[in-house]
């Protein structure tokens, strides 16, 4: 009889993840039925899903976020409990929601897995007890995790960062450039705005503003937006009704690594850029009273993740009121035009990928997995 394991992700990145590790899961020769919460990835990978992200691209504690949440949270639960009867549930990142579920589905007697843990280490670390309480097996995926998690007495397995081996080569910049019409004369700044629609509309704007005064500044510059997979067109077409900025849709790993230079929301694309050595900035900003609370719960003041790996300051981390277009322009140009800033932001970049393990971090997980089926 079949093993049955439900993967539960909440955004694109953790539905790319899990694609990979139910990729793996097949090539093992174990017969494993898999189900999941996911997207357009794991549908990819003929994985029935229970439900997709589409009410769970949100941020905040509105009352609707909340019901969606909690309804589906609930939904899901007796899914697990009374039907598909899992022998492991694999929760991927989006740990507000996943650790709850966690509590549910571990007093079933379901074991729990948990790969791409939340980030204890930068905030909230009373965490760690909810997850020393509800989870089985921690899936890291930073060196510096495993210590953490087991000084605590929790089973930690370090998988390496999927990053390292699922980050595709450099795109051929001539090719792509040709593709969608860039000039292959002028330098390309591309600009990442976000995967959920509460990002686009904190930074969509002063994103576009930035783009429009630094073309008037330098007409040897030309601009392009990337437009996430898991939102549709009309989400970003709001913002660009006055704008000629070129949008690419899903191709992000190409985008990132033909730019000169990115603007970027802060998230795993800044990680990407540095695997790339593409000269980035961060800029993010939020409503403030969840900004006033993060500054309460953080642990560490660093927020790009190539910053928290190196432990210095890489990517310039333009945040909150800092977060206008006269400070994103301002680094933007620097990383364009000042050689000896550019050279050594560059060069702090290389040493980042060596820093992370050269294991194919999702057949690690997988092999985890089959081992404890």
């Amino acid at each position: 009889m079949a093993k049955r394991v439900f993967i539960v992700t909440g955004e694109h990145s953790g539905d790319m993840h899990a694609a990979k590790v139910v990729e793996h899961l097949r090539d093992s020769g174990t017969d494993i039925e898999v189900e999941a919460i996911g997207g357009v990835a794991l549908e990819a990978q003929g994985v029935k899903l229970f439900a997709n992200h589409d009410r769970m691209s949100a941020v905040g504690l509105t009352p609707k976020i909340i019901i969606d949440h909690f309804m589906l949270g609930k939904k899901l639960v007796d899914y697990l409990e009374n039907d598909y009867k899992p022998d492991l549930v694999l929760l991927i990142d989006y740990g507000a929601f996943n650790l709850n579920i966690a509590k549910f589905v571990h007093r079933a007697g379901i074991k729990v897995f948990y790969y791409i843990p939340p980030q204890v280490w930068a905030s909230r670390k009373w965490r760690l007890n909810t997850i020393k309480k509800y989870v089985d097996k921690v899936l890291c995926i930073f060196p510096f995790e495993k210590q953490m998690y087991e000084d605590k007495g929790i089973s930690t397995e370090y998988c390496g960062h999927p990053l390292v081996s699922q980050l595709p080569e450099k795109a051929d910049r001539k090719e792509f450039f040709a593709r969608h019409g860039f000039d292959p004369n002028k330098k390309l700044v591309s600009i990442f705005p976000g995967s959920r629609k509460f990002e686009l509309h904190q930074l969509m704007n002063i994103f576009v503003e930035s783009a429009k005064e630094l073309q008037r500044r330098h007409p040897d510059l030309q601009f392009c937006i990337s437009h996430a997979p898991n939102l549709k067109d009309e989400v970003y077409n709001k913002y660009l009704q006055d704008t000629q900025f070129k949008v690419i849709k899903g191709e992000n790993q190409q985008l990132l690594s033909v730019s000169d230079s990115l603007i970027l929301a802060s998230g795993t694309v800044a990680l990407e850029a540095a695997i790339y050595q593409t000269p980035m900035l961060i800029a993010y900003r939020g409503p403030w009273f969840f900004y006033l609370v993060y500054l309460l719960v953080r642990c560490i003041k660093r927020v790009s993740l190539p910053n928290i790996i190196a432990d210095k300051e890489i990517v310039k981390e333009i945040i909150q009121a800092k977060a206008t277009v006269h400070n994103i322009v301002t680094e933007t140009e620097s990383l364009l035009y000042n050689e000896n800033h550019r050279s050594n932001h560059i060069a702090d970049l290389g040493k980042i990928k060596s820093m992370l393990s050269d294991k194919i971090s999702s057949e690690e997980v997988a092999k985890v997995i089959v081992k404890n089926l």
